[in-house]
């Protein structure tokens, strides 16, 4: 019977399976069968072994140079030599095999995190487990959101759709039913069935799982759908490529200061070649690529410590230069914790006391119309207690919580409320809430007597109320009503009913166009969290745009925004009115209003587009499937963790753990850290090349004897990039970071300014040491002794240039100066290898290097105050002028 379920009754299938459609499978059953199948998982893709992981670290233009500079000394008998070069090569693929590691780690945390889940009936209870153990005979209940779990044979369908692309590439989502269907049925046409990985667009339902994990269709036809593609940042991108024209320019320099050496200068060919590979090694910054991977990992890793998720790691990047954040209202910007506090029906009007979801309070009628006995009341609280879909429970702790739309769960709050006895009502038949009809309709039977109740958006329930002509309705005053509530903040819900014959046992939408009956409204109140306050007024200080997208009506949308701080709270445009406008319009629109209510899944998208052909980086919330679109074409797409569906969560860059909008801001402010830290480490990186490079060509062309050996200059380039330069990736946000507008996430890495300072600290260093050689020589200074206050120049020089690169124009010594204790930790490290290669007699021989005196360190520590000094100097002058020039 295996693929032939699709022409298989209802009953047939539960026989086959051994299940039963009601009460699901029992637990020891469901066990067994998990045991004896497998876990309901996709099979990953064979991985590559750890030796070919490492190995692939050495695949890179610079180190091929490394190498084959190890290769020239092992010829020439420099054995030391080439063993060093060997050693650092070795010692950055670690480093980028550490770093790959943690951040797989990093990655199957964050899976884990966002696993699927799946709701199935066992023992003849609903319970929520994990989609992994779902096994093939369990009974799965389906809801609009939903990723299917596995292939299922559906035995209900209220209203389901479902989104197939996944499996079969249709676009649109397929509408789907119970019936039998011809054995002969492809599988894009299986309508009473669906498939594992595949998404619930709208509707409802329930059915019998018929294959789990490979067995699945999406399991035999792509079994590497849970790999995780790496996927290289545009950052690191620039620098592979930046790498490779440092290898080039390097490789072409070498070969003429050869020629010149050689033909001009008389240098012996050998000691000429490894003058060379000196400048090759010392031009080179092996160690910038590890050294960016650490940066970027540690902006993941505190983000993550902040709620932000982030699924894709070029979103580190992106959220430094996010320009706009269109936002979702509910839960995001406000508490998420729905209270009732108003009801008005057609014979009275109550406030609601109490708030959140305990059910402690009363329903107070107004002096003048309100009456708690009211037939209307009593109805409009049937209505609304029996179309719904959420439960209310008490918690171990004594927290009464939801389970559902919170929009649901407080309208069982207010029932409890009452001190009416209400009627039982057993639901028939529904229609789910679908955000594209914005109601929710249930067929209910109560003393054999039918009703239909229906709830929902006050426009689309005013619409059906209309087209009863036996019972009168005044539009214009319910309007009236519904726009005063919203213009205090609240979300206004309508309900209505509808008699049904006793013989009805399904409905459709057009059971609603005649006949219905209005009951009233109810105010709900959903108050701005206190964080996103202030986070809103954060992002206008970082000229980022907030924009507030969301389904309620108008007035509730701007009231609520002006609480918050978006928009004046009178200007607000709808999606009728979006829909209406070309795309001139919609670009004039996007730009100067911040409140859009009433939004359809296609406003959202249209919006996102519309803000990114003008240029802006765009980041988007959203948590139903309804924003999944939306979410995917946004630069930074932001699902919500608690609330947010899965297919949400998978369409998302980014998930906040918290639901909360001032994660966003965080998540901004980290990466507005993470690209001033990248910046910062290139700034202080890159003069340590080009000092040791202007150190050899100098020497070439002057004629003089080369400063320092090969591996003294690797042993440099090292000991900084695996020291000192960490420290700058734990640096704070810089003042003023979140004052300063978006950067252009076109705008070149090295700016004029960061070009002028790299080529004048190079200069610096390089001259400055040179100049230290000769003055030296001519002071009897000569040999090791010589070449180690040289080395230990050099070093010292980038250890206080380090601490200019901290703060990128203010003063080194501000009031941030002591709060990043990795820059000291790593200074104090380098201080101790330094002593190490100077003080040590396996060391010296390794390095060439002697033990110097008290007296002879001053020479370093004076050449590391002198570049600290001017340095300090420059950017004084560099902020002045910048600041005239504004």
């Amino acid at each position: 019977m295996e693929n032939q379920w699709h022409a298989t009754t209802i009953d047939n299938v539960e026989s086959a399976l051994h299940t039963n459609q009601t009460t699901g499978l029992e637990t020891k059953e469901a066990n067994r069968r998990l045991h004896e199948n497998g876990r309901n998982e996709l099979p990953e893709r064979k991985k590559d072994s750890e030796l070919k992981k490492f190995i692939l670290h050495f695949n890179d233009v610079l180190i091929y140079v490394l190498l084959a500079a190890a290769l020239i000394t092992a010829l020439l008998g420099h054995y030391i030599d080439t063993s060093v070069i060997l050693l650092v090569t070795i010692i950055n693929a670690f480093i980028g095999y550490i770093q790959e590691s943690q951040a797989e780690k990093a990655l199957s945390g964050i899976k884990a995190m966002l696993s699927l889940s799946a709701n199935v009936r066992r023992n003849g209870e609903r319970l929520e487990m994990e989609a992994a153990e779902v096994v093939v005979g369990d009974v799965v209940v389906l809801s609009a959101g939903d990723k299917v779990p596995a292939d299922i044979r559906l035995i209900e369908a209220h209203n389901l759709r479902v989104e197939e692309s996944a499996l079969t590439g249709e676009s649109t989502a397929v509408d789907k039913q119970t019936d039998v269907l011809d054995t002969d049925t492809v599988l894009n046409d299986r309508t009473n069935m669906v498939f594992s990985g595949t998404s619930v667009a709208a509707g409802s339902g329930v059915g019998i799982v018929t294959a789990t994990g490979p067995a699945t269709e999406l399991g035999k036809i792509n079994e590497a759908m849970a790999a995780v593609e790496y996927t290289q940042t545009p950052l690191l991108r620039q620098i592979a490529a930046f790498g490779k024209t440092i290898a080039l320019f390097v490789v072409g320099i070498a070969v003429v200061m050869f020629l010149f050496g050689y033909l001009f200068r008389g240098f012996a060919a050998g000691e000429l070649l490894l003058s060379v590979i000196a400048l090759a090694v010392a031009a080179i910054p092996e160690g910038l690529p590890a050294i960016l991977s650490i940066i970027l990992a540690v902006g993941v890793k505190r983000m993550a410590r902040r709620n932000a998720i982030i699924r894709s790691l070029p979103s580190v990047e992106t959220l430094g230069s996010v320009s706009v954040i269109c936002s979702d209202k509910t839960g995001t910007l406000t508490k998420n914790e729905m209270t009732v506090t108003t009801v008005e029906t057609t014979t009275g009007s109550y406030s609601v006391t109490g708030t959140g979801y305990a059910p402690e309070g009363k329903i107070v009628p107004n002096a003048e119309t309100g009456n708690e006995a009211s037939p209307v009341l009593e109805r409009f609280l049937a209505c609304v207690q029996t179309c719904n879909d959420a439960s209310l429970r008490q918690d171990d702790d004594g927290q009464w919580t939801i389970d559902g739309d919170p929009t649901d769960g407080c309208f069982l709050t207010l029932v409890r409320k009452t001190t009416l006895d209400l009627p039982r009502y057993t639901v028939v038949s529904k229609i789910p809430f679908d955000s594209e009809y914005k109601y929710m309709a249930v067929l209910a039977e109560t003393n054999g007597k039918r009703v239909l109740f229906v709830k929902g958006a006050p426009d689309q329930i005013f619409a059906m109320a209309e087209q009863n002509s036996d019972v009168p309705f005044d539009r214009v005053h319910w309007e009236k009503q519904m726009s005063a509530r919203a213009n205090s903040g609240e979300r206004v819900l309508a309900a209505g009913y509808k008699e049904m014959p006793a013989q009805a046992d399904s409905i459709g939408h057009h059971d609603l166009a005649k006949g219905v009956t209005f009951l009233g409204l109810a105010g709900i109140v959903d108050p701005p969290r206190e964080e996103a306050i202030a986070a809103v007024q954060a992002c206008k200080k970082a000229g980022i745009q907030v924009k507030m997208i969301t389904g309620d009506h108008g007035d509730t949308a701007k009231a609520i925004g002006k609480q918050l701080g978006i928009g004046d709270g009178a200007k607000a445009l709808t999606g009728k009115e979006l829909d209406q406008m070309s795309d001139e319009e919609l670009d004039e629109a996007a730009t100067n209003t911040h409140i859009f209510a009433r939004t359809s899944p296609e406003n959202k998208l249209r919006l996102v587009k519309s803000l990114q052909k003008q240029g802006h980086i765009c980041a988007m919330t959203g948590d139903g499937v309804n924003d999944a679109a939306a979410l995917k074409r946004a630069d930074i797409g932001v699902a919500m963790g608690i609330k947010g569906t899965e297919v949400t969560k998978d369409a998302a860059k980014m998930v906040l753990a918290d639901d909360n909008f001032q994660t966003i801001v965080h998540a901004v402010e980290e990466g507005r850290r993470v690209y001033d830290n990248v910046k910062k480490t290139i700034l202080f990186i890159l003069p340590t090349n080009g000092a040791g490079g202007i150190l050899i060509v100098a020497s070439i062309f002057l004629g003089m004897s080369m400063p320092l050996t090969p591996v003294q200059i690797l042993w440099v380039n090292m000991v900084v990039a695996i020291t000192v330069s960490l420290g700058l990736a734990f640096e704070q946000l810089e003042r003023g970071a979140m004052q300063r507008p978006p950067r252009n996430p076109k705008a070149k890495l090295l700016s004029p300014y960061y070009l002028f300072r790299i080529t004048a600290v190079s200069a610096m260093i390089g001259i400055g040491t040179l100049w230290m050689n000769h003055f030296m020589q001519t002071r009897g200074y000569e040999g090791s002794t010589l070449q180690t206050i040289i080395l230990q120049m050099f070093v010292m020089a980038q250890l206080f240039y380090m601490f200019n690169c901290r703060s990128e124009l203010d003063f080194a010594f501000n009031r941030s100066f002591f709060q990043n204790k990795v820059a000291f930790a790593v200074a104090f490290l380098l201080l101790l290898l330094q002593l190490a290669l100077t003080y040590i007699p396996f060391m010296n021989t390794v390095f060439q290097t002697t033990p110097l005196t008290v007296g002879q360190w001053a020479i370093p520590i004076l050449m590391g105050l002198f570049v600290f000094t001017v340095v300090e100097i420059e950017k004084r002058i560099t902020k002045t002028l910048s600041q005239n020039s504004r």
